[in-house]
């Protein structure tokens, strides 16, 4: 049984926290699970988990053995890589995630496009706006619209982003328009939640605030605080990209334009290693070259 396919079972099983969420992600059954974990046991002479039918656990042998096949399998994808760099096809799975609204409007609709210049790549295309884990879920990559947090990733800037404050010129004819930024306490403010968000970010003074708002209503999904700023229910803080037809339509009105955002840009972010895998190299200079095509954000 070949080894290395022991070790990478070994680690989707520990990573997952199961066998049949391995099985999953590898396309087996969890009898082959199973089996390619026993022979890894053998062959080692050592116990590396404790499984029972609800979970798994590493022993300590195991956690210590996760680091090293980690390492191992780490350094053979950069090998494969450096020898996939030099050639002109990219190949193999390509696993992306991307916030569910953006993901949308600007990458689902380029993947056609990039498919057809590199057929022999699979795009598998998950839209979401939680904050996916890359190694636990086996991404290749992830846009994301915000500071990279997570020190272990790396990000490729693919184009700025600003944010502003918009309310429908309904809600600001009887409402009033927010001339300041203590004004926005006198506003029914659209957010996404406490849970969900820092607050609206703004420069005051070359210096960044974050600043609280508050509502009669607020939600996980931006989409819906884009529509419930459309139907004049309050103001809300969005990227230009989700308002911007609105704007120009007059449907959505900026405010508080004189407190400009920090930028938010978009990156195509992955985990740190020492060569790209040559089809997530290619994607992203192509995503990059899509957003960097003149007039694209206008």
């Amino acid at each position: 049984m070949d080894a290395f396919k022991q070790l990478e079972t070994f680690v989707a099983v520990v990573t997952l926290g199961s066998l049949s969420a391995a099985a999953r992600a590898e396309g087996v059954g969890p009898a082959m699970v199973g089996r390619r974990l026993d022979a890894l046991e053998n062959r080692l002479g050592a116990r590396l988990l404790l499984r029972t039918t609800r979970s798994v656990t590493p022993t300590q042998e195991g956690a210590a053995f996760f680091e090293e096949a980690q390492r191992i399998l780490g350094e053979l994808a950069d090998a494969e890589a450096a020898v996939g760099a030099g050639n002109a096809r990219a190949r193999g799975v390509l696993r992306l995630s991307a916030p569910a609204g953006f993901g949308r409007r600007h990458v689902a609709p380029h993947l056609p496009a990039f498919q057809a210049l590199h057929p022999d790549v699979k795009v598998a295309l998950d839209l979401s706006d939680r904050l996916v884990d890359l190694a636990r879920e086996r991404i290749d990559c992830a846009i994301r619209i915000s500071d990279l947090a997570d020190s272990s990733l790396i990000a490729h800037r693919l184009a700025g982003n600003r944010r502003v404050v918009v309310a429908s010129p309904a809600y600001l004819a009887e409402h009033g328009i927010p001339r300041t930024l203590d004004d926005l306490s006198r506003h029914n403010c659209l957010s996404l939640g406490e849970s969900q968000s820092r607050g609206w970010a703004f420069v005051v003074d070359g210096r960044p605030v974050n600043l609280r708002v508050s509502g009669s209503l607020e939600c996980s999904d931006g989409a819906v605080l884009h529509d419930w700023a459309l139907r004049g229910l309050g103001l809300t803080w969005r990227s230009l990209w989700e308002v911007k037809d609105d704007l120009s339509d007059g449907r959505l009105v900026t405010v508080l334009d004189s407190f400009s955002s920090p930028d938010y840009p978009v990156c195509a972010v992955v985990a740190q290693r020492r060569f790209l895998p040559q089809r997530v190299r290619v994607f992203i200079e192509f995503l990059k070259g899509c957003y960097d095509a003149p007039g694209y954000w206008d």
